[in-house]
C-alpha cells in the first residue's frame, strides 16, 4: 500500500509517500481500505512535533477516516468485510489502515464517505463541549470563534441541533457567509475594532451565554469579556498559535467560568462516552436534527499542501483527502 510517512518531525512539505506492507488485523481489529481521510489542525501540529503528544517515528499521520472493511480479526463479530465504516485511528493518510473494531462506526446510507471521514472528531468534540462541559441549554445564545473552519462549522451544526442561537465570528465576508450557510443565525467580523460593540448589540436582549473557542490568541480575552454573568468560555484549542494568558480578574468580575473541552483526553479517560456520543450524533443525523456541514475534497497526493493550508488557516469548512 501507499502511505504518507513522517520520518522526521518538520514542515508538512517534508512528507513523503512510500510503499509499505499491507496491515494485518489483530484479533480485535479490522483493516479498512481508506476512501477518505479528514484534515485537522492537530494533524499539522503532529507532523511538526509541535503537539503535546509525539508519536514514535516513523509514523503515518491522519486520525479520521472512512472506507470499506477488507479484513476482520478473529474476535470481531459485529462487523464484516465489505461494510462501510468511519472512525478515528492513527494512520489514515494511507491506502489501508488497521483499527480496533471498537473505534469504527457504520456509515449511514445517506452520508457519503467524504462527510463521514470528517465527522467523528469535530462533531463529538462539539457535543462534548456544548453538552458535557458547557451545560448548554435550549435557547441560549452562543458565540463560535473560527466559525468558518471545519471545527467551527461542526460546532454550529451541533449547537443548532441542541436548540442554541449561534453567532459566528469570522474574518472575511466569504467566511461569514459560509458560517451562515452552515446554520449560524448571525455573524460578526472580529477584525473590526468595534466588533464587541456589534456583538453587544446582537445580544442586547439575550445576553451571551457561551463562547466556543478553538482559536485562542487575542480573540479569547475579548470574547470572554463579552460574556454575560454566569457565562461559560469553552477552551477547545489554539488555532491562532498563541495560548492566551487571561487575567483571573475577568472571570471574577464577569462571574463567568472557563471550561476546558479536551475531547481526546476525556475519551482516553472514559472510553464509554464515545459510544454514547456517536449514538446520539448519528441518531440526530437520521432524524434530520443534525445536518453535517458540506466538505471539500482533494486527492491524497496533495496532502502536504493541504496540511500547510490548514495550518495557515486558509481553508473554509472541512477538508478531506480522498484516495
Amino acid at each position: 500500500m501507499r502511505a504518507a510517512v513522517v520520518d522526521a518531525f518538520g514542515p508538512p512539505e517534508d512528507l513523503t509517500f512510500k510503499d509499505m506492507p499491507d496491515p494485518e488485523p489483530g484479533p480485535d481489529d479490522v483493516v479498512v481500505d481508506v476512501t477518505a481521510a479528514g484534515v485537522g489542525f492537530v494533524d499539522g501540529l503532529l507532523v511538526q512535533g509541535l503537539y503535546q503528544v509525539k508519536p514514535p517515528l516513523p509514523y503515518v499521520p491522519g486520525n479520521e477516516f472512512a472506507g470499506v472493511i477488507s479484513a476482520v480479526g478473529s474476535n470481531v463479530t459485529n462487523m464484516q468485510v465489505g461494510q462501510r465504516v468511519m472512525g478515528t485511528a492513527p494512520g489514515a493518510y494511507a491506502d489501508r489502515l488497521k483499527a480496533p473494531a471498537l473505534v469504527c462506526l457504520p456509515v449511514p446510507d445517506a452520508m457519503n464517505d467524504a462527510v463521514a471521514a470528517g465527522f467523528a472528531i469535530s462533531y463529538a468534540t462539539a457535543l462534548y463541549a456544548w453538552r458535557d462541559c458547557g451545560k448548554a441549554q435550549e435557547s441560549e445564545t452562543a458565540l463560535v470563534l473560527g466559525a468558518a473552519g471545519g471545527v467551527g462549522q461542526a460546532a454550529i451544526a451541533v449547537a443548532k441541533a441542541m436548540g442554541l442561537r449561534v453567532i459566528a465570528a469570522a474574518s472575511t465576508d466569504g467566511k461569514r457567509k459560509a458560517a451562515i450557510a452552515a446554520g449560524a443565525d448571525d455573524a460578526v467580523d472580529y477584525t473590526q475594532e468595534t466588533w464587541r460593540d456589534t456583538l453587544k448589540e446582537m445580544t442586547r436582549e439575550s445576553g451571551l451565554d457561551i463562547v466556543y473557542d478553538p482559536v485562542g490568541g487575542s480573540l479569547a480575552e475579548a470574547a470572554m469579556r463579552s460574556l454575560s454573568p454566569g457565562g461559560r468560555h469553552l477552551v477547545v484549542g489554539f488555532a491562532a498559535g498563541d495560548i492566551p494568558k487571561v487575567g483571573l480578574n475577568i472571570p471574577l468580575l464577569k462571574r463567568c467560568s472557563i471550561v476546558g473541552a479536551d475531547w481526546g483526553g476525556e475519551i482516553r479517560a472514559n472510553p464509554a462516552l464515545a459510544v454514547e456520543q456517536f449514538t446520539t450524533l448519528l441518531a440526530w443525523v437520521a432524524q434530520g436534527t443534525l445536518v453535517p456541514a458540506p466538505v471539500t475534497t482533494r486527492p491524497m497526493a496533495e496532502l502536504p499542501q493541504a496540511l500547510r493550508d490548514q495550518l495557515d488557516r486558509k481553508l473554509v469548512g472541512k477538508l478531506v483527502m480522498v484516495n
